[in-house]
């Protein structure tokens, strides 16, 4: 039985998240390779690729969203992601139970006694126009026939669970504060959403199984339904295990992972590294402890940005009133002081945001 320590796991994570050594490829190939960045805040994604590429421009993104490469749609634990249009299609169809049981679990009451199939019907047809649409004007053409619910409980049952819907450009793009016009998945990209194979196997599970542990294993299966928020992929799991490799971490949880994927030794160094709110480095796992101590796990959930030092998030950060501040969590060294206001030197110079102060906090 081959333990790994925190530490272990913690190298394991950066390297592939690229946050030990910053990527040369694409904007979109890590967006695949991360199988989506969280993104209900528009703009964290940014930050998030400007910390795992090599000399990032905002304007990758922005390409990759208007040419239709990329896309912001709900997914993963319901939440709103950047998602490759390719992978949007195959897995979408893998997540529409959860995404329907996630928003009526949430409004049971409000939503009681509705028959989401004749919503999703006359919501599709809503949208057989081919129109982009706000919430409000989707639930709008359907609040006559279905005036009990809650406008924003009904959009969002519409929009984050019945239908696969895409977040239109320039919402999500640099600098841009657009609001949110929705238009259907399929139609924004003219390709159709992939059907669910009918295999005990489920395929699509192994696909899931595969992409998340090249960008986050090695890991639980709990880390991996914490992640995706479906229910923990038992056959996937089961189909693939022969071409897995397990480890177990210091608390005797079996850790499943690609034979071939990157290890790197515990003592290799790692640089500092900022990271935006909500980042996948920190919210990719039920077990956060390889990269948050305990007492700051609320910072992972409450939409701070953090700053890695050592790998670990020893730091949160704002921008206001033109200054950059960066408050420790911890008493910093000088050589770490250093390197975090060189990077976040760097940072300022990425966000073009008139930022004429770093302020770095000495008191944890």
């Amino acid at each position: 039985m081959t333990f790994l320590n925190s530490r272990a796991l913690n190298r394991a994570t950066l390297a592939r998240q690229h946050l030990l050594t910053r990527s040369d490829t694409s904007a979109p190939e890590v967006v695949a390779h991360l199988c989506g960045l969280q993104a209900q805040e528009p703009q964290e994604p940014f930050i998030g690729l400007w910390s795992r590429l090599t000399d990032f421009k905002p304007e990758q993104l922005d390409d990759a969203l208007s040419g239709r490469t990329v896309v912001r749609t709900h997914m993963m634990r319901r939440t709103v992601h950047l998602i490759t249009a390719d992978d949007a299609l195959a897995w979408r169809a893998r997540h529409d139970t959860m995404l329907r049981q996630r928003v009526l679990g949430t409004y049971r009451r409000e939503l009681a006694g509705i028959d989401v199939d004749e919503v999703a019907a006359a919501g599709r047809a809503a949208m057989a126009d081919q129109q982009p649409r706000t919430m409000s004007e989707l639930v709008q053409a359907l609040e006559d026939r279905w005036p009990g619910p809650p406008r924003r409980v009904l959009g969002e049952l519409l929009i984050a669970a019945l239908i696969p819907m895409v977040q239109l450009p320039p919402r999500g793009l640099w600098h841009q504060t657009a609001g949110v016009r929705n238009l259907p998945l399929a139609t924004w990209l003219e390709r159709d959403i992939a059907p669910l194979p009918a295999d005990d196997n489920d395929p699509v599970g192994q696909q899931l199984l595969r992409r998340y542990l090249a960008a986050y294993g090695p890991a639980a299966s709990s880390d991996l339904r914490a992640w995706c928020g479906l229910a923990g992929l038992p056959a996937a799991i089961k189909a693939a295990r022969e071409e897995l490799v397990v480890f177990h971490d210091e608390h005797g949880r079996e850790l499943l992972d690609l034979p071939d994927a990157p290890r790197p030794h515990p003592d290799t160094p790692a640089p500092v590294r900022f990271l935006p709110a909500f980042d996948n480095a920190i919210l990719g796992y039920r077990d956060r402890s390889r990269i948050i101590d305990a007492p700051h796990l609320g910072l992972s959930v409450a939409g701070h940005r953090t700053v890695l030092v050592e790998g670990r998030v020893t730091a949160t950060w704002t921008v206001r009133n033109h200054q950059l501040r960066i408050s420790p969590l911890r008493p910093l060294t000088a050589l770490e002081q250093e390197a975090v206001h060189a990077e976040a030197q760097d940072l300022t110079n990425f966000l073009d945001d008139d930022i004429e102060h770093i302020q770095l906090d000495t008191e944890n």
